[in-house]
């Protein structure tokens, strides 16, 4: 049987593990239920390390909690634009950014690891990477690996997987 989740006010989007409401304008959370201490501490410092390398993965701000009864990932809030309402040569270029950004990450010691969806997830292929005012952005680095946590191999293998994703995502947004 499913089971229903808990619905909270100013929902925005809400996944398999966690709900994204609006705070602000500015800022949005990320809530964690249940005993969540390693979870949001592990997605936290992973968001941290990307953010110091460059813009390209949601701005950290805080951790805090939302009516005593769940933990929250507090971040900047983006608005996602339809990047099929902009010219190819436009998609082009905002493409050849991110990539350049990924890979600066990739240096760094950063895998995101969920820019595709698998196939049995809900949602869209490529829920995780919005198109904003700034260009391409990644949120939710729940999956993200840091170089320093996992042997060189895995590592390797993570950056390998997102560089075929990579891929996809370019034939996705220029083919539309």
């Amino acid at each position: 049987m499913n089971e229903l989740k808990k619905r909270y006010p100013r929902t925005l989007s809400s996944g398999a593990n966690n709900t994204v409401i609006a705070i602000s304008e500015t800022e949005a959370g990320k809530l964690f239920t249940g005993d969540t201490r390693s979870d949001i501490g592990s997605e936290s410092e992973k968001m941290k390390f990307a953010n110091s390398i460059n813009d390209l993965v949601v701005k950290f701000i805080r951790l805090d909690i939302l009516h005593n009864d769940s933990e929250m990932l507090v971040m900047e809030r983006l608005y996602p634009m339809d990047f099929r309402a902009y010219e190819y040569e436009k998609r082009e270029l905002w493409f050849e950014v991110f990539l350049s950004e990924l890979e600066e990450l990739h240096k760094a010691g950063f895998v995101h690891r969920d820019i595709s969806r698998p196939s049995d997830m809900p949602g869209q292929k490529f829920d995780n990477v919005f198109l904003t005012n700034t260009g391409f952005r990644l949120i939710d680095v729940g999956i993200s690996a840091l170089r320093n946590q996992v042997s060189t191999k895995l590592f390797d293998r993570f950056v390998e997987r997102e560089s075929e994703e990579m891929e996809d995502f370019r034939k996705y947004i220029l083919s539309r």
